[in-house]
């Protein structure tokens, strides 16, 4: 068809490209520009009224008020709002870019500005550089929603984004692009630096036009007043070396001061941040006028117009207002106090060079050159980006003098610093929020690494376009395949899925019709050297199964998201092995289908009779609750010399104990499929089995410890944890009052039949489930999203007992006397909203020295049947590889264990 060629040139227009890339950051740096003036304006009109206020008024009474009534405005519109916008605002950026699940899209940008305008116009010592990157960085991941692009592709654009922030801040486009590859990306490819080098550069020329500043760079305050003689080299050093000790200080101070705020203040963000207003403005007001300015302080100091008590005054003051400010989670940045307390210091060390040599009549440094050298040293001890700070200064500055003082002072004290407190301050204040970023392997991953060719199936099942529809009916029911490409001598000319059968159910097509006449004629494919970082963005993007690998237009293999998934497993699990002699794909040779009426799809995988009712039976709770239909899944292992579509297998036994199942859903009216796959890899065959039956959650039985070396919970539950995309439910068994087997023989329940307990905890409009399980329920809280998840579950869950006892926990340390209550008062609510609640449910806290043992210490003590537990988003089995604390609970206790893990996004 002749518009064919068009359309496809039209689709391939629409994929991200270089000119839309180039177009992008320009876009971005122009509103990255355009956020960073407001932000400027907006602190810089509130400050100035702040100051003007404070001197037609008492200072003592006006700074602290409006430091309290602004702060509390700003901690609680983040708090309600947006609460990722708390801090400075890297820390996230360099999480979202890790691909840690984390917000970053308008409405993070929006409370962020409004945030930190409050926050920093009232007075509070934090700067406005680190919102800005936020801000621009959020700004660039909506954009890069509204014109949809492959995962990399995105990160690069929000990269760009916070280096244009950072650009248009200092208007330092250089500073931006080194911030990008130095400390957030770590990635020096051409993509990367095209994209930060455009969307920089614009973001600083529009800052600075619209700022009211000319383009002419040559505009220093401190142009002609610096110098350098050979004899200062020494007093460089001690500079670096006292920055680089005070600069690993401050950053544990940084930390000190939010473990203080989180274990002695334990009320909300609001009043946490007003509080930090109102100390920072009785501080303030004690001080002299210049002190008022944070902005005009650091000018002083780089002009030379400070004394020596002035800068000593200015560093300690800073120090201090800068950790009570920061630990309380105001959104401000640590940029700028950083500089400042660099300048006071290097201040302060060429004021001793000047003292010292003066008297023998030894030409010395001017202490403007210290102060801006102390400037871009004491930032490389904090942030640990030498190239960064460096650059900074110079741009700021425009003076050559200073080069050679910054180098000096800036490696030195990051040298120093490194030694003390290893690590950048952005990767601390990540893991004091539970979030640790593992460092990329310098040859990069499998998803970059392998290409569409290194894992395709090339043994490909194709059907002709000649072929009528009532055979490609029974080709389909033939096979497991989902959809077929479709060849005409041996070029791919479309390709004809399960979707398209259902879409002609209405047409009352002749049976001898050609399959050339119902398939998809434009299929979208890929090419042999796609990465499939590439591929899986494709099968995401339009919601595909499958890709066809053409050369040309001659088909030569094809690709899942089962190929992709084994890859990565293989690369996880340590295989030498190359993508090339990976296991077969499992063969399904016995299942059994119903009508697909649920909202979502609930995987068992079953292997032991005596576990496989109980597993069933809470199954069957959580699909009667949200809805879903059942697969049931029976693997069956064959030796590696063998193949799983040639193998014999008798399936007698494993009928049987899917007959369990198919009892246990024709009772309580929930659709039901089963299938038995033969298989050499257990995990392969659940994890193929979640991406083609598109499972929404998986629930599997868990011995509760493993011996295999290197593992946490063993090969196949570990794999599932790492690979599966949907919720993952383990399940370790304890004793139970009563078998849960169902009687084939029992009668079938109404399912509109009231419950008959008027102790039940959750009245139902289905039928109880018979035999209380489990009565008593400890659920340990922390106020993770998979903790959140464990208290969904638990209406389904509970309807296993017989007027079940709940008790929510949180574990403290003993030296905590005042236990936050937030999160499990909040847990309560969300039951409480979500059904009326007759059964006991109690939210109290427990003091032990870890998780682990204040967990078990109650099972113990008061003899839980069930414990249910919300791993971490950062891994049920991340945590437990660091503290093994499900491991340990499980193994520690008799009790059924419930593990939760939420949904990953791809």
């Amino acid at each position: 068809m002749w518009y064919l060629p068009i359309f496809q040139r039209f689709r391939q227009l629409l994929q991200p490209r270089r000119r839309l890339a180039i177009f992008e950051a320009c876009l971005i740096g122009l509103v990255s520009a355009l956020a960073a003036v407001l932000l400027k304006s907006g602190v810089g009109l509130l400050g100035a009224w702040r100051v003007q206020t404070s001197l037609l008024l008492p200072a003592w009474l006006v700074l602290p008020s409006i430091g309290l009534a602004c702060g509390f405005l700003a901690g609680w519109l983040v708090e309600r709002v947006a609460p990722e916008t708390s801090g400075s605002g890297i820390p996230q950026v360099k999480a979202v870019l890790a691909r840690i699940p984390m917000a970053l899209d308008l409405r993070v940008a929006l409370v962020k500005l409004v945030g930190g305008i409050l926050a920093l116009g009232s007075g509070l010592a934090l700067g406005r550089e680190g919102p800005t990157i936020q801000v621009s960085a959020a700004l660039a991941a909506q954009l890069s929603r509204w014109f949809p692009t492959s995962p990399d592709h995105r990160r690069q654009l929000i990269a760009a984004g916070a280096g244009a922030g950072l650009a248009a801040a200092f208007n330092a486009p250089i500073a931006g692009v080194l911030f990008v590859v130095e400390e957030l990306l770590q990635d020096f490819s051409e993509f990367t630096l095209g994209t930060a080098i455009l969307a920089s550069f614009i973001g600083a020329v529009v800052s600075r036009v619209l700022g009211g500043r000319s383009l002419d760079l040559n505009l220093a305050l401190t142009a002609s007043k610096t110098d350098f003689f050979v004899q200062d080299i020494p007093f460089y050093l001690v500079l670096g070396i006292v920055a680089g000790l005070m600069g690993a200080l401050f950053n544990r101070g940084i930390i000190a001061s939010l473990n203080v705020y989180r274990r002695s203040l334990r009320f909300g963000l609001p009043a946490r941040v007003a509080l930090a207003g109102l100390v920072s403005g009785v501080i303030v007001a004690l001080l002299p006028l210049a002190f008022r300015d944070n902005t005009g302080l650091r000018e002083i100091l780089i002009t030379g117009e400070a004394s020596w008590s002035i800068a000593a005054i200015a560093f300690i003051s800073q120090f201090i207002l800068t950790l009570v400010a920061y630990g309380s989670g105001v959104p401000g940045g640590l940029f700028a106090p950083a500089l400042t307390l660099g300048a006071a210091l290097g201040y302060l060390v060429g004021m001793g060079e000047h003292a010292l040599l003066l008297p023998f009549g030894i030409a010395t440094g001017l202490p403007i050159t210290y102060a801006l050298a102390g400037m871009g040293a004491f930032f490389t001890a904090v942030a640990r980006v030498p190239m960064t700070g460096i650059v900074i200064v110079f741009e700021m500055t425009t003076d050559f003098n200073l080069v050679l003082p910054l180098m000096i002072g800036s490696v030195t004290s990051y040298l120093v610093a490194e030694k003390l407190a290893p690590g950048s301050l952005y990767d601390k204040l990540l893991e004091w929020n539970g979030i640790i970023i593992q460092k990329a392997a310098p040859a990069g991953g499998i998803m970059t690494n392998l290409t569409a060719k290194d894992v395709m199936q090339q043994q490909v099942e194709t059907l002709d376009t000649e072929m009528p529809l009532d055979e490609v009916i029974q080709a389909f029911a033939r096979s497991h395949h989902r959809g077929f490409p479709v060849v005409e001598e041996s070029k791919l000319v479309g390709i004809v899925t399960q979707s398209d059968l259902l879409n002609i159910r209405d047409r009352n097509l002749a049976s001898d019709t050609p399959l050339g006449e119902i398939m998809t004629t434009t299929p979208m494919t890929v090419t042999p050297i796609h990465t499939l970082s590439n591929v899986l963005y494709l099968l995401d993007r339009y919601q595909i199964s499958r890709l066809p690998v053409v050369n040309g237009r001659k088909l030569i293999g094809i690709i899942t998201r089962g190929d992709i998934i084994r890859a990565e497993a293989d690369h996880l699990n340590g295989a030498n092995a190359t993508p090339k002699l990976r296991p077969d794909p499992s063969y399904i040779v016995y299942q059994t289908r119903s009508p697909s009426t649920g909202r979502g799809r609930l995987l068992v995988p079953v292997a032991n009779p005596e576990t496989a009712g109980i597993l069933l039976l809470m199954a069957a709770a959580i699909a009667r609750d949200r809805h879903y239909e059942i697969d049931c899944v029976q693997v069956m292992l064959i030796p590696r010399h063998n193949s799983p579509s040639e193998t014999q297998v008798r399936t007698a036994k494993s009928r049987r104990l899917l007959r369990q199942a198919e009892v246990l859903a024709k009772k309580w009216q929930i659709p039901l499929h089963t299938q038995i796959r033969v298989t050499h890899d257990v995990a392969q065959a659940i994890l193929e089995t979640i991406n083609e039956q598109h499972i929404d959650l998986i629930l599997m039985g868990w011995k509760g410890s493993t011996s295999t070396p290197g593992r946490i919970f063993g090969n196949v539950v570990d794999t599932i944890i790492r690979q599966a995309t949907c919720e993952v439910v383990l399940v370790k068994l304890g004793e139970t009052p009563q078998s849960p087997v169902p009687n084939p023989q029992s009668p079938i329940p109404n399912p509109q039949s009231p419950i008959p307990n008027p102790q039940s905890p959750i009245p139902s409009p289905q039928s109880p489930i018979p035999a209380p399980l489990f009565n008593s329920w400890l659920v340990p809280m922390a106020g993770g999203p998979n903790s959140q998840l464990a208290i969904k579950l638990l209406p389904a869950l509970i309807t296993l007992g017989n007027a079940p006892q709940i008790r929510l926990t949180q574990v403290f340390k003993p030296s905590e006397v005042k236990p936050d209550m937030s999160v499990l008062e909040q847990a309560i609510r969300h039951l409480m909203r979500r059904r009326k609640l007759s059964s006991s449910v109690v939210a109290l806290p427990v003091q032990a020295n870890s998780v682990a043992e204040g967990v078990i210490n109650l099972v113990k003590t008061e003899g839980y049947d069930v414990v249910v537990l919300g791993a971490s988003r950062e891994g049920l089995l991340q945590q437990a590889i660091q503290g093994n604390i499900p491991e340990a609970i499980a193994s520690g206790v008799e009790s059924t264990v419930i593990l939760v893990r939420g949904a990953i996004n791809t």
